[in-house]
């Protein structure tokens, strides 16, 4: 069971590659006609080398495909400070994360979409949270903020239906004060906010914007020791 490395935004492994294992060069934040050619009938393993975003776009080809149960992913960070890598224990030294992303065991790990139709793998950011914000049926803000983050939570069971996000709120400038959250869903809601997940800031304004675990977990590739 072994696919293609794809080697996003101009990534190099650095060293190469064993043989019999096919490569394929692929722009910053894989598209539909980049990703879809790549995907063979089956049980198949994918190695994405590049940052947090360029794997949240190719988890999305697999969800547009609903690939997500047959198709697992290793993955391999360009970027040192990758928050998909610090929340599942994924290595950042390229040879190591190589090794991991060929011979590691794919685990469900709870993929985060919003209702804007991305995904979230890392990290999402609020900055100066405006509105009203509840995680599942608690109220997690109202007025305004400093900050507004939300992570997969890695302690998430395999229950789809329920928990899967992690929210911080912080509010203050000089003396911090932070609320985290746990549940399956945040919406938020009353004032003009830019959403970013993964690095990537959304292209436009929005008044509403919400984040909530998918039915289906992604399969990331994980070392035996991870979380």
């Amino acid at each position: 069971m072994r696919g293609p490395v794809l080697l996003c935004g101009g990534a190099e492994l650095g060293f190469q590659l064993p043989e019999g294992v096919d490569e394929a060069k692929l722009p910053p934040r894989p598209g539909k006609a980049h990703v879809d050619p790549l995907l063979e009938a089956g049980r198949q393993r994918l190695v994405v080398v590049g940052d947090d975003a360029d794997l949240a776009a190719v988890a999305l080809r697999l969800l547009r495909k609903n690939r997500l149960d047959d198709v697992s992913v290793g993955y391999v960070p360009t970027d040192p400070s990758s928050q998909v890598a610090n929340l599942w224990g994924v290595p950042t030294d390229r040879a190591r994360a190589f090794d991991v992303a060929r011979s590691g065991e794919p685990r469900g790990v709870p993929l985060v979409r919003d209702d804007a139709g991305g995904l979230l793998l890392g990290h999402g950011v609020v900055r100066r949270p405006r509105g009203v914000g509840y995680c599942d049926d608690t109220e997690a803000l109202r007025g305004e903020a400093a900050l507004l983050e939300v992570w997969p939570d890695p302690e998430a069971g395999s229950d789809t239906a329920s928990g899967g996000l992690r929210v911080t709120i912080t509010r203050g400038k000089l003396l911090k004060r932070r609320r985290t959250f746990t549940g399956r869903a945040f919406q938020l809601g009353g004032g003009d906010v830019v959403p970013e997940s993964d690095g990537v800031a959304y292209p436009r304004t929005m008044s509403r914007w919400t984040w909530y675990r998918h039915t289906h977990d992604f399969r990331l590739v994980l070392p035996p020791t991870s979380v």
